[in-house]
């Protein structure tokens, strides 16, 4: 059996990424590879040296300081810190349970290149894994494959809709080098025709390779709550969304659970929500989404199984349109391939009520699901034959 060599984020402590995985390295084992997930310590005297002009790059440094101010204020609440700890506990319970097997470890690029050696083909995950931040590595943009193993990205993201000047040529050079090329947005294939001439599959999200019956066959669901409740998902700052979730709850007498300070931490959502919840596993987020009543989000991937499990949901904007590191374009272009644009509300003014209750045809929306479906795993078929 032919082996692939797997380039994810898989120390990454996200809800969708670490489902999205697993649902990659089903979609690996349904074309009848095996594979092993590449582990990576780029972190010598040698790399730090070499790349020490990242501390120059803004979308470099702005995830470094959200994790670094992330740390700072949870270290003023002890308690929050506490529940914090617990999570990244049932996030590393989760890798080790579903995620893998593993490469042996990586020290230094010169042994990645080695590794390389050891497969038939390399593949790139998913999910924003080229973005400007993460373009000296050599790692996601798979510059580390010799030149004779083929090279597939599976639905990968720039995570912006333009590619800053000074990278062009690098970008341009590592798309040459990819024989088998799919991106997750419509966008993306734009970039890479404009840069390449050449024309990207688009591909879906691994997650959604899988209907909500399959993705059951994965997880058992088992019930969160006893109670009708709204799960606000939140990632961003944004108190407009939490304020209008707050007056549709009070009138629809639900319930509010939240899964804060994930991504960054939110003084607000101190005080959002009845049911502010820590201990909460990637199994135990998919069962959130399965027995609300109603989800607003601003995650991709709350989107993403909101609309597997046919939830009445809508999705808000995390990022302003007007900022050219906006990483809104992944859910336009997913929300208008399904014909579901009217589920992305754009608005801080946000009227939750007559947006929620309008109907979501979900017997259109599953298929045209369904043709994304068979594109993306036909070109699965075609790099891994």
């Amino acid at each position: 059996m032919k082996k692939l060599g797997l380039c994810v984020r898989y120390d990454c402590n996200n809800f969708g990424s670490m489902l999205q995985i697993l649902a990659t390295q089903k979609a690996i084992e349904k074309c009848g590879w095996k594979y092993e997930i590449i582990r990576y310590d780029k972190k010598t005297l040698r790399f730090i040296i070499k790349n020490f002009s990242r501390v120059f790059n803004p979308y470099f440094m702005k995830g470094k300081m959200m994790g670094i101010t992330k740390k700072l204020s949870l270290k003023k609440y002890p308690e929050i810190e506490n529940g914090n700890n617990k999570r990244l506990a049932l996030f590393k319970e989760y890798r080790e349970k579903y995620i893998g097997p593993y490469s042996t470890v990586c020290r230094g690029f010169d042994k990645l290149v080695q590794n390389a050696s050891n497969y038939d083909a390399v593949m790139v995950g998913s999910d924003q894994l080229w973005t400007p931040a993460g373009l000296m590595t050599k790692f996601y943009n798979l510059l580390f494959v010799p030149d004779n193993i083929r090279k597939i990205s599976l639905a990968t993201s720039f995570g912006v809709t333009e590619i800053p000047k000074n990278q062009v040529e690098l970008t341009k050079q590592y798309l040459d080098r990819i024989d088998f090329l799919s991106v997750r947005e419509v966008s993306g294939q734009k970039l890479v025709k404009e840069m390449t001439g050449r024309e990207a599959v688009v591909a879906v999200d691994p997650t959604l390779l899988f209907d909500g019956e399959e993705w059951l066959g994965f997880f058992d669901y088992v019930e969160q709550c006893e109670e009708p409740y709204i799960f606000a998902y939140f990632l961003g700052d944004n108190n407009a969304y939490r304020d209008a979730v707050e007056r549709f709850a009070k009138k629809k007498n639900l319930k509010i659970i939240t899964c804060p300070h994930l991504d960054e931490f939110v003084e607000r959502d101190m005080i959002f929500g009845d049911d502010q919840r820590f201990d909460v596993s990637p199994v135990d987020f998919l069962n959130l989404i399965r027995g609300a009543k109603y989800i607003v989000t601003d995650s991709f991937h709350g989107s993403v199984f909101s609309i597997l499990n046919h939830k009445s949901f809508l999705t808000v904007n995390r990022y302003s349109d007007s900022l050219r590191k906006s990483k809104n374009t992944r859910i336009d272009s997913l929300f208008s391939l399904l014909g579901i644009e009217d589920r992305h509300y754009t608005s801080e003014s946000l009227d939750i009520e007559n947006s929620m209750e309008a109907n979501i045809d979900y017997a259109e929306v599953d298929r045209r699901l369904t043709d994304l479906r068979n594109r993306t795993f036909d070109f699965l078929k075609r790099s891994l034959s």
